[in-house]
């Protein structure tokens, strides 16, 4: 499974060496990040999704949070009025490989709905409240943040 995962040369430089170092120590390194607010470190994992166009596998870091046994991701795009091409990517294609720490393991993806969604956005936003602004730059009701749902298989 280690050879789904992989470094994007397309994406800006500092995704790019958080990628590679996760890659390179196994997890042992990149799974706590550190905040840009230097206010302390948060949990990353690393999701590898299908292209919905490419069919080939993409990696990306992002912030996690979990419940009820499942990681929880969230899909602000930093609050732009579209959704990212990894979100679209899980829409088209649910079936994912994650790294959380030194795990590696396969999970499929869902969008929460309704109360849950709120209820998952609200935890995410305790940890990490720069998706309280975002939520509010996405437009609000022109464009809801989804907030996804990794299960393992």
């Amino acid at each position: 499974m280690s050879d789904i995962f992989s470094v994007n040369p397309d994406l800006p430089d500092w995704i790019r060496e958080h990628t590679q170092q996760y890659l390179d120590s196994g997890g042992a390194e990149g799974h706590m990040w550190n905040r840009p607010d230097g206010s302390g470190e948060i949990p990353c994992l690393l999701l590898a999704s299908k292209g919905r166009r490419s069919g080939e596998w993409r990696t990306l870091p992002l912030i996690y949070g979990e419940s009820d046994g499942a990681y929880v991701i969230v899909a602000s795009k930093g609050g732009a009025k579209d959704h990212p091409a990894w979100y679209l990517n899980l829409d088209a294609n649910p079936d994912v490989h994650l790294m959380v720490g030194t795990e590696q393991f396969a999970a499929t993806a869902r969008t929460s709905e309704g109360a849950e969604r709120d209820k998952l956005f609200a935890l995410m936003a305790k940890d990490f409240a720069p998706y309280l602004d975002y939520a509010i730059r996405a437009g609000g009701a022109d464009r809801q943040i989804p907030v996804v749902v990794l299960e393992r298989k």
